[in-house]
């Protein structure tokens, strides 16, 4: 193997780790975007995970948290373990793309529920 040809070879790794370190950055930028808006809300507590939860009724919540790096939009039922709310079986977490695309579609969804209501 020539010189040159182990250069091209290891230019493809460098190559592909500057992508994947650019898409990193993105992704905490848009992570730390999406906390300050969570923080500027009056209406959330923080929860044990370190969570900012909206109640929505007497034990289910909307949640804003960080899973794996990436911001999570999450609507669960929660429980009573001795005094501590622990999150349920039941419930959904969007990535910040599917919360997009919903509220993207809330009108929508608003009309349909005044036709069936």
């Amino acid at each position: 193997i020539s010189s040159s040809e182990s250069d091209s070879d290891s230019d493809q790794p460098k190559q592909k780790k500057k992508k994947v370190e650019k898409k990193e950055k993105k992704e905490k930028k848009e992570i730390k975007k999406e906390v300050k808006k969570a923080e500027k809300s009056s209406s959330s507590t923080k929860g044990p995970g370190g969570e900012h939860m909206f109640q929505l009724s007497t034990m289910r919540f909307a949640t804003v948290s960080e899973f794996r790096g990436r911001v999570m939009v999450g609507i669960r039922e929660y429980y009573d373990a001795g005094g501590e709310l622990k999150p349920g079986k039941k419930g959904i977490s969007l990535t910040l793309e599917q919360w997009t695309s919903l509220k993207e579609q809330m009108d929508e969804i608003d009309e349909a529920v005044k036709e069936l209501s």
